[in-house]
């Protein structure tokens, strides 16, 4: 039973906390039917989650702030405000969240957008971590739970969520084209994040169950606030019914304004024409000054190109020297690097000099102890020579002795044989004779006779037979003796003359070795002699890019310019690095470092002495 006119303003009122509920949350916009005020009514439903998501993160960072600075401390894990908080920005971080598979099934996970933080701030490598090490976290949502808990207590929540939205290609992976991170409403939420840095949280991460808590908004705390607020709506509306009469009032005055204001318009419309007829003198003096000002313009133009010109001029002359300068440096570069390469080059080559040289000497000990063992078995080789010869005559003469041996051995088996036979002849005679004797007894005495004139005739010569036969064995026997012994003697001869034979063929090793140890000594000497002719040109490059004493070339130097010994090639050539000289080795083998080079370089003896005498005489 109210009158019209409140009848009226309490409608409006309630159309407007209608409208005001419907953007709030999903749930009352379901509950919406066609009221007309509803911006869901006109939008998409992705776009009205969107809206519907950005009014309550307003609200609950609203409240979280408002409760907090009343609060007056420290806000822990257990204030409903910040557990609301969490639960809409949790909320708002899902929407539009692409779903993944995986081999349980289709799923929506927070921890993917927010791993992307750590690459692109490396301050919250940390947060992750630490995430990452809690023990109680075991599925994605809770450890994306517990990274927005550390980032809050951080401060800097915000910060890492602006770099996340700034980065759609990103998000793109992990978000449909419409979803919330990827419109206007997510940098709106980022921005409204920026107030919670004033709020100090200390939240226990280790202790809650982030796994297992349910996401659900609690919209109690919001619409209590909005009924208080049509409460006092209503006392306003009593308020606006009450100042009718102040408005009435308000017209007469306007109606009073509207008269001064003709008044000021008819004065307005003279001062106007007053200032039309200024303005046409003075725009008659303008452009005379004009006429002025162009023509002293076309003459600072003029001075203007000029001086451009010039400029120009002075720009390209500067841009050709810095050119030339730029030029000059990078020779001046060049040149040093040239030298340090040559000076590399030149310690390189004298390295090798000096292996070299190393190498010759070996060479040339192993030469020298080759040809000591030369002459000492061309010495054995002769003594063997001459074993050998008085050898070979001995035999000779053994051979010699041998056949007349033989000779005398024929001789006496000849003697010996006639003279069995001569015996073998006796005892048939006398076998015959004696039994012929037996029937003649008669003349056994004739035949006796006979026998015994016979045997004093024979046994002389046969006694001296028996004699000769017992001497021609003693002197066979010993001939056999010396026959074994000569046997003997020549097979020894044998064996030396074989180990000979391979003294031979050893010497002819040696022989070999020995020509061909002396071709590579040859062509290690002729490889120094090239090698310190380019060695000495090297050198002499050096001193002349140096800028200190000219050398004197090798060729033009065949003695020693100290001693004026004919150098060769176990006496070297050597410069001096004060006169540029050729000396040998022992009259170069003094070092002392030179103005041009700070190290120890060899010096012949008369700069050595001079050397010393100037540093004696000017010890600074």
């Amino acid at each position: 039973s109210l009158p019209p006119s409140q009848a009226a303003g309490a409608t409006k009122l309630l159309l407007l906390a209608r409208q005001h509920f419907c953007t709030f949350s999903p749930d009352i916009v379901l509950s919406c039917s066609g009221c007309g005020f509803c911006p869901a009514a006109q939008r998409d439903p992705m776009s009205m989650e969107r809206a519907n998501l950005l009014n309550m993160a307003k609200l609950s960072i609203k409240g979280l702030i408002e409760s907090a600075l009343s609060f007056g401390r420290t806000l822990d894990s257990d204030y409903p405000p910040l557990q609301q908080f969490f639960v809409v920005m949790e909320h708002c971080l899902k929407h539009g969240l692409k779903v993944k598979k995986s081999f349980l099934g289709f799923n929506k996970s927070l921890w993917g957008p927010l791993e992307l933080v750590e690459k692109l701030c490396p301050e919250a490598a940390e947060i992750s971590a630490s995430v990452r090490d809690l023990p109680g976290l075991k599925t994605p949502l809770g450890r994306a739970r517990a990274w927005l808990r550390l980032a809050l207590m951080q401060k800097r929540l915000a910060d890492y969520l602006r770099l996340l939205i700034t980065r759609k290609d990103l998000l793109s992976d992990f978000y449909e084209n419409s979803a919330l991170m990827l419109e206007e409403e997510g940098a709106v939420i980022v921005g409204l994040l920026v107030g919670l840095n004033v709020i100090d949280a200390n939240l226990c991460v280790k202790g809650e169950d982030l796994d297992s808590q349910v996401g659900v908004i609690d919209f109690s705390m919001y619409l209590k606030n909005d009924i208080d607020d049509y409460r006092s709506d209503e006392s306003q509306i009593a308020s606006i019914l009450d100042q009718k009469n102040y408005l009435a009032i308000a017209k007469n005055n306007i109606i009073k304004l509207q008269e001064e204001n003709q008044q000021l318009r008819g004065e307005n419309s003279l001062i106007l024409q007053k200032t039309q007829e200024h303005f046409e003198v003075t725009q008659g003096d303008a452009s005379v000054e004009r006429d002025a000002y162009k023509q002293s313009r076309q003459g600072l133009d003029e001075m203007y190109n000029e001086a451009q010109r010039q400029l120009k001029d002075e720009c390209q002359l500067r841009q050709d020297v810095e050119n030339e300068l730029v030029c000059q440096m990078s020779m001046k570069q060049e040149m040093d690097l040239a030298m340090k390469l040559l000076e590399k080059d030149i310690h390189e080559k004298q390295d090798t000099l000096i292996g070299l040289r190393h190498q010759l000497d070996e060479v040339k000990v192993i030469n020298v102890e080759m040809y000591q063992k030369m002459q000492s078995s061309d010495d054995e080789m002769k003594k063997k020579n001459d074993v050998i010869t008085r050898l070979e005559e001995k035999t000779n003469q053994i051979t010699a002795t041998m056949k007349q041996l033989e000779q005398r051995l024929q001789e006496a088996e000849r003697h010996r044989t006639s003279a069995e036979e001569g015996t073998r002849r006796f005892k048939l005679d006398f076998a015959n004779k004696a039994d012929s004797l037996i029937p003649l007894t008669l003349s056994l005495v004739c035949y006796l006779c006979c026998v015994c004139v016979y045997i004093r005739l024979w046994c002389p010569f046969s006694q001296q037979l028996e004699t000769d036969l017992k001497i021609e064995r003693e002197w066979r026997q010993t001939l056999q003796n010396d026959l074994d012994r000569e046997r003997d003697t020549v097979a020894q001869l044998s064996t030396e003359a074989l180990q000979i034979n391979g003294l031979k063929k050893e010497f002819h090793r040696l022989h070999d070795e020995n020509i061909q140890l002396k071709m590579i000594c040859e062509d290690q000497e002729q490889a120094l002699e090239e090698l310190g002719s380019k060695l000495s040109e090297y050198s002499y490059c050096v001193v002349l890019l140096q800028g200190g004493q000219v050398w004197l070339k090798d060729k033009e130097a065949s003695h020693c310019k100290l001693c004026e010994k004919e150098f060769s090639i176990s006496r070297r050539k050597h410069h001096c690095r004060n006169c540029g000289e050729i000396f040998c080795n022992s009259c170069s083998d003094n070092e002392l470092p030179l103005p041009a080079s700070p190290k120890p370089v060899r010096v012949c003896d008369t700069c050595h002495a001079l050397l010393l005498q100037r540093c004696s005489s000017n010890p600074t």
